[in-house]
């Protein structure tokens, strides 16, 4: 696609934005996307919305959603708090933008012969019909089309928007348009023929939607439960444990309509990493990390007569706070994998979620527990 600053006639610009217009209708059902139009001669992809699409109380086009479809076959029930993984990979991240379905060829036609998109909050000033249907309609060629040639070719249009025919009109889809990387996805809208997926580096795989999934796992919080609570003591240990009941794992689904796709990223509790917050102090084991358990538990409850033991999982301060807690930071590490259509599946960079909570220690040399 092009840049700013390259210069295109005044209709292919227009084509440009009205492909990177496209709604997203029929099994899609999420809403309406558009994409400003850029001095140049060309456009960004739709921004995704999680809240979803559609127009506003003025009109006014907001950005689409993906049609992307997720659903949580375990965890991420929305129960307690909650939060993102982050990955432990910093050269990691989710899709930056990709090609999905969007119109069938009657929908298309329905859209632009109609009112202009009228009954779904376009009017027909925002795109007048006469500005941007002619490749769709009337079999005239187009910039930034053929999908077989280096970008910015063009190829012949198509003839009453293929009506007759099997298959969809497919848009750009960016969760964040201020990325750089959105632009690989600025293709004016496309034809792809039913069963088939187009051939572009951006086209939609099962690993491109794990990907996707991993960004929109959702883990509980990560507070851990201490003994003594909250309080500690110097020179004897704070025993910390996560139960099983609440760290178990979360898989994600995400399903592309209209394509034969889907992936499910799996994310499974691995460890706990503990930081006292100070220096005065010890962790058992030594390296902070505690493992999980066989029964997916982390760290052992303490129990009356352990007072002098060392935890398998805790801390020991060595100096009291003064008035101002120590902060100590516990984050669970995650273990990624995804399985996906067509035999597909591997694994994905660990994440992690941490929290903090305050810790008061007291300077009392032995308590009764």
């Amino acid at each position: 696609m092009t840049r700013p600053g390259t210069t295109k006639n005044l209709r292919a610009r227009r084509c440009v934005a009205a492909g990177a217009a496209a709604l997203i209708l029929g099994a899609a059902g999420t809403g309406t996307a558009y994409a400003d139009d850029i001095p140049g001669g060309t456009t960004k992809p739709p921004t995704e919305e999680p809240s979803g699409g559609g127009a506003d109380k003025n009109g006014n086009l907001s950005a689409g959603v993906s049609s992307i479809k997720l659903s949580y076959p375990s965890g991420g029930d929305g129960g307690g708090k909650q939060g993102n993984l982050a990955p432990i990979d910093p050269n990691w991240e989710p899709p930056a933008c990709w090609y999905e379905p969007a119109f069938t060829s009657a929908e298309l036609k329905k859209f632009v012969d109609t009112d202009g998109g009228g009954d779904v909050g376009i009017h027909e000033s925002w795109f007048g019909k006469e500005l941007w249907t002619d490749h769709y309609r009337d079999g005239k060629p187009a910039d930034n089309f053929d999908l077989h040639k280096p970008t910015n070719s063009s190829a012949d249009g198509y003839k009453d928007y293929n009506e007759g025919k099997d298959g969809r009109f497919w848009r750009g889809v960016a969760p964040d348009s201020s990325d750089p990387k959105s632009w690989d996805c600025g293709r004016i809208m496309f034809w792809v023929p039913d069963g088939e997926i187009p051939d572009d580096p951006n086209a939609p795989t099962p690993e491109m939607l794990a990907e996707y999934a991993y960004d929109k796992v959702k883990v509980p919080d990560t507070e851990v439960e201490l003994k003594p609570e909250a309080k500690s003591t110097v020179n004897l240990p704070t025993w910390v444990w996560l139960d099983k009941g609440t760290f178990k794992e979360v898989k994600v689904r995400a399903e592309l309509p209209n394509t034969p796709l889907w992936a499910e990223t799996t994310a499974k509790p691995k460890s706990l990493h503990l930081e006292p917050g100070t220096p005065d102090a010890e962790t058992f084991p030594a390296s902070g990390e505690c493992e999980i358990n066989d029964d997916g538990s982390i760290g052992t409850p303490y129990t009356k007569g352990k007072s002098k033991q060392d935890p398998p999982c805790g801390i020991k301060y060595l100096r009291a706070t003064n008035g101002k807690p120590y902060q100590l930071k516990a984050s669970v590490t995650w273990e990624i994998s995804w399985e996906g259509s067509q035999g597909t599946g591997d694994d994905l960079p660990d994440g992690t979620f941490e929290t903090t909570q305050d810790m008061n220690v007291q300077e009392i040399q032995s308590i009764n527990r």
